[in-house]
């Protein structure tokens, strides 16, 4: 079983991106955490991120969802991360602003604190005679602190 989480937990350490290409570290950082903390990481976020599937980030509902909420150290920070994201589904057309599936592709420790996670969302596409899918590709940077990671935004 040991052996199991070790695989795992160098897997998603070393990253297993898709097309959108491995997340990028500053030159000389880096982290390897022990197995528990890296399935504790990878268990909230994959958590936060399979909410959001199925889910249209233009309603009330899914803004108001407390789960979503307490991923974030401040209501500042929450606003500022639903409004990129909701924004950046609507440049991707998604239809109804709905992604249909999300999937953590990479996540890399940059240093022991401080995390990035990089998920692709698929979903319907929007736009008139065009039946396919769209996709959006985003990295998002977490932080350790009071014993929780947390989502922290970027500026708008």
């Amino acid at each position: 079983m040991s052996r199991l989480l070790a695989a795992l937990a160098l897997a998603l350490a070393l990253g297993c991106a898709g097309d959108a290409g491995p997340i990028p570290l500053p030159e000389g950082t880096g982290a390897s955490p022990d197995p528990e903390v890296v399935l504790g990481f990878y268990s909230r976020a994959e958590g936060f991120y399979a909410r959001l599937a199925k889910r249209r980030l233009n309603a009330l509902e899914t803004f108001n969802d407390a789960f979503l909420r307490e991923h974030f150290r401040s209501k500042d920070a929450f606003f500022d991360y639903y409004a990129d994201l909701a924004y950046q589904l609507d440049l991707a057309h998604f239809e109804k602003s709905r992604p249909s599936g999300v999937e953590v592709e990479e996540l890399v420790f940059e240093t022991g604190s401080l995390a990035w996670v990089q998920v692709r969302f698929h979903g319907a596409d929007d736009r008139p005679m065009r039946p396919d899918s769209t996709t959006l590709v985003r990295r998002d940077r977490w932080e350790l602190g009071d014993g929780s990671w947390w989502i922290i935004p970027g500026k708008l």
